[in-house]
């Protein structure tokens, strides 16, 4: 029997996951040593059982998501992990290997910038200490003494990847860069990341450290929903100044898709060794973001391009219901008035393939109510479905409240008729 819909609320926005492919999750562990360095990169083993389209799937660390059918065709890309969603309704529009564990390098700042905006003012004066001066890799080179504001480091790691800003970040915050990577690892298990695990705040290759390209995608859509994250990775450029000193670093996005792809608007690059280029990307159209996560690709611009054109070209936001809209009636017995005005108890919005939009059916249920009815009282619900399969569901509650009828005038109504 499948499983009823899961409404969750997301961003304001209620919205129904359900997936209608059947899904398999293949984890594996790979072993490499280098020199005398052993580096375990660990992948969870299991399998999900299959499911018939129109059912669900969800456990205590997964959250639940609707996976398109057919959601694994579409553009081929290089990357060796993808996947491509509506932020709009968190709809999975592609993927590929998306629960596998990859070194995300430093695509692993949204989730410092993240933690840091949750946690600090802008205002925040830092001083550089001389670990972060000292950290290697991409850099906006730091100097030990030198102060600087949370919202200029934040710049700084999210435009030109600057390790030593990360670090310098951990320690504003939490005092010590290990005590931060603990939050670092928290806020991802709160979110629902079954396959991330932070040792740094920067991205450079360590054990233990490594994310997927489905988890990544839930902190961008998370990270862009904060206004301050999304200015800052839409930046093309930015330049910050030491307090009271005359060098000003001037800052290039790492992001070429925000000058190469119309609507990108963010959200971060990363690159080491073991990960390979990686890319986190966003773009807006007609009100429509998406979000797509490229991970091993050695053809990333053109990966991201290739997901979010399809995405933009093949698929249409499809709105049931707005929330507080009136969309039915119901009756009343023993009431003051014979009929309530039942609205929507959130937003209904679908993705859908272009192609199918004029296929979705709505279903409206409105309850028979015997008053007196309270206001906000569920009454009902309106669902719509493709092809026999519910695709999504919200409640209908009353507009009004509807006091009970007295004695007398339940006598008059009575005799009246």
């Amino acid at each position: 029997m499948p499983a009823s819909p899961h409404i969750i609320e997301k961003w304001g926005v209620a919205v129904v996951f359900i997936s209608r492919r059947n899904i398999t999750f293949t984890y594996k562990i790979l072993f490499s040593l280098f020199g005398i360095t052993a580096i375990i990169l660990s992948t969870i083993g299991a399998n999900l059982p299959n499911r018939p389209a129109g059912t669900s799937y969800q456990n205590s660390t997964y959250p639940l998501f609707r996976y398109i059918d057919d959601y694994q065709s579409g553009p081929k890309v290089s990357a060796k992990a993808a996947i491509l969603v509506d932020r709009t309704t968190g709809t999975i529009l592609y993927a590929k290997s998306e629960h596998h564990r990859r070194a995300p390098a430093s695509t692993t700042k949204i989730v410092t910038a993240l933690v840091t905006l949750e946690r600090v003012g802008l205002e925040k004066k830092v001083k550089v200490s001389p670990r972060a001066a000292r950290v290697g890799g991409s850099s906006i080179y730091l100097r030990a003494g030198e102060v600087f504001t949370v919202e200029e480091l934040l710049e700084g790691a999210l435009l030109k990847s600057g390790n030593d800003a990360t670090v310098a970040l951990a320690e504003a915050v939490s005092g010590e860069m290990e005590e931060f990577v603990a939050l670092m690892n928290q806020r991802a298990e709160t979110l629902g990341a079954a396959n991330s695990s932070f040792a740094n705040p920067h991205g450079l290759t360590a054990p233990n450290h490594y994310s997927s390209a489905f988890d990544l995608a839930l902190f961008a859509n998370f990270a862009l929903g904060i206004p301050t994250f999304r200015e800052f990775v839409a930046k093309r450029e930015g330049k910050i100044g030491q307090e009271g000193g005359e060098w000003v670093r001037k800052l290039k996005n790492t992001n070429r898709l925000l000058w190469a792809f119309p609507g990108a608007d963010g959200v971060k690059t990363g690159t080491t060794n073991r990960a390979g280029p990686c890319l986190v990307s966003s773009a807006t159209r007609d009100g429509r973001q998406l979000i797509c996560v490229v991970l091993m690709s050695y053809n990333r611009w053109r990966d991201a391009s290739l997901l979010l054109e399809y995405g933009f070209n093949n698929f249409k936001l499809h709105q049931v219901a707005k929330k507080g809209e009136v969309v039915a009636r119901s009756q009343v017995e023993e009431g003051k008035r014979d009929q309530v005005e039942l609205v929507a108890s959130d937003d209904l919005e679908l993705v859908v393939r272009t192609e199918e939009a004029n296929l979705v059916k709505t279903s409206i249920r409105a309850d028979k109510l015997s008053a007196p009815v309270a206001r906000h009282q569920e009454a009902g619900t309106i669902s719509a479905e493709l092809d026999q399969v519910e695709l999504g569901r919200v409640s209908l509650l009353t507009r009004t409240s509807v006091p009970r009828q007295s004695l007398w005038e339940q006598l008059k109504k009575s005799f009246g008729k």
